[in-house]
């Protein structure tokens, strides 16, 4: 294959993997309009469905070397908790309160928290653009909010549930930077099963200790949600982005990137009947900008 085939196919992967990734909030909002799903109960569809995937890729990647230690399995572990199961559970949360638009925006906030976060933790000052990106993205982020920070209980459950979104931006920013080093010793691709596969056990245990099996008697339609949820939405866009990554590079997979929080503003808009008011299309290009600000490196 010649260099350039081999590029058009990642950025192919990666248009794909972002499209898909971004259909996640969408199927949730639909989830939660076609019957009294919990998002206990949602949770657990979508992470016992995508298990065998992941299982089946861990089992393939076996004898893979090296060999992982005690250590490491506990980081992949904590790492699952806090970055698959701990960040979804959250969103799934948020996804009631706020729109699927502007979740997506506000969960784009993450590549800004490991910049934060390295610095807060590793020692790592941010240059000036990246100082000036962190201004521009959290203006967009105050206009976003303030075009629906209102008085009464509809405003107060939205700041709440932008809350949550924003928690789980935090948790999956943690689980960046703290797995950064293990992901170069052990591949992206035995990472991610292995650390998705443990990150299923909390979900199953949260799912039988507080709902009872009848949550699942739910309607055809929720299970086919949860069923793209799973897949087209958790696994696939997982595996096709780690192999865009490996082929374009991460400075251009971060341009396509943007794509998913627009892709879900319109999306959203037009097929949820969602609002997205010209104030809050200026904070999302304020936020994407800043975003791509961080994310992009100078040539």
């Amino acid at each position: 294959m010649s260099a350039a085939a081999y590029r058009a196919w990642g950025i192919a992967f990666a248009v794909a993997g972002t499209l898909a990734f971004s259909l996640r909030p969408i199927l949730i909002k639909l989830s939660y309009a076609a019957a009294p799903v919990s998002p206990v109960a949602l949770l657990f569809l979508r992470m016992a469905l995508s298990l065998p995937f992941f299982v089946a890729v861990a089992w393939w990647l076996r004898n893979e070397k090296p060999a992982l230690t005690a250590r490491e399995w506990g980081a992949i572990a904590a790492l699952g908790f806090i970055g698959y199961y701990g960040a979804s559970f959250l969103d799934f949360i948020g996804l009631q309160y706020v729109g699927a638009g502007v979740g997506r925006l506000i969960l784009y906030l993450y590549p800004t928290l490991v910049l934060l976060i390295s610095f807060l933790f590793l020692h790592r000052p941010p240059t000036r653009r990246q100082l000036a990106a962190l201004v521009i993205t959290y203006a967009g982020v105050a206009l976003i909010l303030s075009s629906q920070a209102r008085a009464g209980a509809e405003g107060k459950l939205f700041m709440l549930g932008a809350l949550f979104v924003f928690a789980s931006s935090l948790f999956y920013a943690t689980y960046l930077v703290a797995g950064g080093e293990l992901v170069k010793r052990i591949g992206s691709m035995r990472f991610t099963a292995y650390s998705m596969a443990v990150a299923t056990l909390p979900a199953v245990a949260q799912f039988f200790a507080i709902e009872p099996i009848s949550a699942l008697d739910l309607p055809g339609k929720v299970w086919l949600y949860a069923v793209l949820l799973a897949t087209f939405t958790t696994v696939l866009p997982l595996f096709i982005q780690a192999e865009a990554l490996r082929r374009i590079g991460a400075p251009e997979f971060a341009l396509i990137g943007a794509l998913g929080p627009v892709s879900v503003a319109i999306t959203s808009a037009l097929g949820l009947d969602e609002r997205f008011t010209a104030v809050q299309a200026i904070g999302g290009a304020l936020v994407i900008f800043g975003v791509l600000l961080v994310s992009v490196r100078r040539s």
